[in-house]
Parts: structure tokens; C-alpha cells; sequence
């Protein structure tokens, strides 16, 4: 996992889980990615995100972040954030990053949309180890929206959520299957901007899949 040159420690670290759903009568293909390389107080992030349903990508993102140690379990995060689909557009990124009291693995960032678009997103999630090798992992995570973005039938304010806990049994160290329960919706403005368009709010599922790390 770690790499010495030129008398400075340099370590990497990479994690990628993909799973499979089935969702109004469509297969879903969902994946997150994401990994550094770097010291103890400076990294470079990167992150990709997205979903695949029935014949279409529905959304795919990648991050580019510089990462700064500025507190003990904090780093502070700066860089650019550039959307496939739905549409292509870029962000500028500024945010934090790193384990909150009751070791609450926690990502807090700011978008700002270089076409006019301004939101937040909060992520949260814990590790419960029931065993050695099983274990379970609620996680949280909603975007609020500054501004609107009507291109996307995004509304201002508090625009879906996503929750939900999953299960993965580690064969080794670097290598789990998961399952998963997720209740994910939009919400106010966004939810009924997007039953005008016709696109589905969203509901309960049931997730099987993958996680590596190296």
C-alpha cells in the first residue's frame, strides 16, 4: 500500500463497489469509486459516481480534489467536480472530509455550478463490525440546492435523500460481497418537478454487489 521515493513516504489507497438492483422493471447498475495518493497531511482525492438503468447511463460524476490536513480526523478539500450525464457541466469543490465524533465517516462539500448552480452535499456513514468479517454499514446522504437548477427539474432547498444500510461479508481483507437495503426519493420542489417530467420519485431496493479496496 505504500511506496518510498526519494526519502518521503508516499502511500495510495483505492476503493471501488458496484452492485446490481432491479427498479421499476429495469436492471440498475450503480458504481462508486474512489481512492488517493499522497502523505499524512497532503493527498490527492479522486471520486467517480454513477448509475446505469435499463439502456441508459442516468448519471456519472468525477472528482478531482487536493486534500489538506487541518485537523486531527479533519482534511480540508479544494478542486473540480465535472458531470457526464445527466448533462455535461463542471463545479468548483470546496469542502471537508473525515471521521466525526462517533466515528461517523463524514463528507461535506459545496458545488459551485460554472453554469450559475449552487448546492451542498452531506454524507455520512459508520462500520458496525459484528464479527471479524461481517459487517454492517448505515450511511446517509442528500443534496440541498441554493439555487435552482431547471435544466436538471431540480428545485432550491433539500432536493432527494438517499439512506440505507448494507451488509458485507469480508473473505478477505481486501475483497466483500455486499447486500443492501436503500430508500432513496426526491423531495420537495425536485420531487414535483419531477413528476411533471414524468421520471420516477423513487422508492425502496434491494442492492447485491461488490466492494475491493487495495
Amino acid at each position: 500500500m505504500a511506496e518510498h521515493a526519494h526519502g518521503d513516504r508516499v502511500y495510495t489507497f483505492t476503493q471501488a463497489q458496484a452492485d446490481f438492483s432491479r427498479q421499476s422493471g429495469s436492471n440498475v447498475f450503480n458504481w462508486d469509486a474512489e481512492g488517493w495518493v499522497g502523505g499524512d497531511i497532503r493527498k490527492f482525492w479522486w471520486k467517480t459516481e454513477g448509475e446505469h438503468s435499463g439502456h441508459e447511463l442516468e448519471k456519472a460524476e468525477i472528482q478531482g480534489l487536493y486534500s489538506h490536513n487541518v485537523w486531527t480526523f479533519f482534511d480540508a478539500q479544494a478542486g473540480i467536480r465535472a458531470d457526464v450525464e445527466p448533462d455535461a457541466r463542471a463545479y468548483a469543490v470546496v469542502g471537508v472530509q473525515g471521521l466525526a465524533p462517533g466515528l461517523l465517516e463524514t463528507e461535506l462539500h459545496a458545488y459551485l455550478g460554472f453554469e450559475g448552480d449552487v448546492s451542498i452535499r452531506l454524507k455520512q456513514s459508520v462500520d458496525v463490525r459484528l464479527t471479524n468479517r461481517f459487517v454492517l454499514e448505515p450511511h446517509f446522504e442528500t443534496d440541498f440546492y441554493l439555487t435552482d437548477a431547471p435544466a436538471r427539474h431540480i428545485g432550491s432547498g433539500f432536493s432527494n435523500v438517499e439512506a440505507g444500510i448494507e451488509a458485507r461479508y469480508e473473505v478477505t481483507r481486501k475483497f466483500a460481497p455486499t447486500l443492501a437495503i436503500i430508500y432513496e426519493s426526491r423531495l420537495g420542489e425536485t420531487a414535483r418537478l419531477g413528476r411533471r417530467a414524468g421520471e420516477d420519485a423513487g422508492g425502496w431496493s434491494v442492492r447485491a454487489g461488490l466492494r475491493t479496496w487495495f
